[in-house]
């Protein structure tokens, strides 16, 4: 008889579920749930960190439309979302990094099928520690994979079943060295790095794919995108190819969880964190900073 599988310590976690909160990594989901064995999960990430949660309703916004996207069907309002994670911040210290993730999920499949039924939608609202990762810069490659199209996937919600694809990207490209991608669409064209955003600069211009339904058009990527051109800085939105990011002067992403990073190579070629990246982090930290907390004092 197999042993059973050992799991790793969580770092210091509350779960809201079924009109309680929950300590540790809670079992939710159970081995008949649609969610579960068969993708049926949207989901959003949103940041809480040195005091401030940026774009929090942004995200809490996000998740009601991807389930929508998904044809779940919504439960909760934005503000009733927002009130569940004001209650939960307050069992962390104030300046805890943290992760804020609220879920939606399918409970039951028709007649134990594929289609699920929307109206078993299910959800839950998880908070973490999860340290914010120091922006030290990553290599960087092409992926042989790529992303789906609107005809192939629901790709305008944030859905679970869209990461198993990037993360055998970045599985693939670690094993050549990599610590992240770049995938292309369909067509042929950047989309995205395998999990957040791609922007490049070139002779002082800032470039981005153009949000062409194949990736998610990120709260975080259209924040830095309205900041660099409210600072003056020209950003283009365009088709991008992968030669185009080889010639680039310097890359950097956007994403939730890291929020604005560089990449330090691509392919064999050094890259430097540069002056748009810089102003792009700084920009973004000013306008986090500017936010009102959402918590007292834990």
């Amino acid at each position: 008889m197999a042993s059973p599988v050992q799991l790793r310590p969580v770092s210091q976690t509350w779960t809201f579920f079924q009109g309680e909160w929950r300590d540790g990594n809670a079992p939710i989901l159970g081995p008949r749930t649609h969610g579960a064995w068969l993708g049926s999960m949207v989901f959003d990430g949103a940041r809480a960190f040195e005091g401030v949660t940026p774009d929090l309703d942004l995200h809490l916004a996000r998740v009601n439309n991807s389930a929508r996207e998904m044809l779940l069907e919504p439960t909760l309002s934005v503000e009733e979302w927002r009130e569940l994670v004001e209650e939960g911040l307050r069992k962390f210290p104030r300046d805890a990094q943290l992760y804020i993730r609220p879920m939606y999920w399918a409970e039951d499949g028709l007649g134990g099928g594929v289609r699920f039924e929307p109206n078993s939608t299910n959800w839950c609202l998880t908070i973490y520690e999860a340290l914010m990762p120091a922006p030290k810069g990553g290599a960087v490659t092409l992926s042989p994979f790529r992303r789906p199209s609107a005809e192939t996937a629901p790709v305008g919600a944030k859905a679970s079943c869209h990461y198993a694809n990037g993360a055998r990207a970045l599985i693939e490209a670690a094993k050549r060295g990599f610590d992240n991608c770049l995938m292309r669409d369909m067509l042929g064209n950047i989309a995205e790095f395998a999990n957040s955003n791609a922007f490049m600069a070139k002779d002082g211009v800032v470039f981005t794919p153009a949000a062409n339904g194949t990736f998610l058009n990120g709260v975080t990527r259209q924040r830095v995108i309205g900041l660099l051109r409210a600072d003056g800085v020209q950003v283009v939105e365009t088709s991008l190819s992968y030669d185009d990011f080889l010639r680039a002067d310097e890359i950097f992403s956007t994403g939730n969880f890291q929020k604005v990073a560089p990449m330090s190579r691509i392919d064999d070629r050094a890259l430097e964190a540069g002056l748009m990246y810089k102003r792009a982090r700084s920009l973004y930290w000013d306008f986090a900073h500017s936010r009102a907390p959402l918590r007292a004092v834990g």
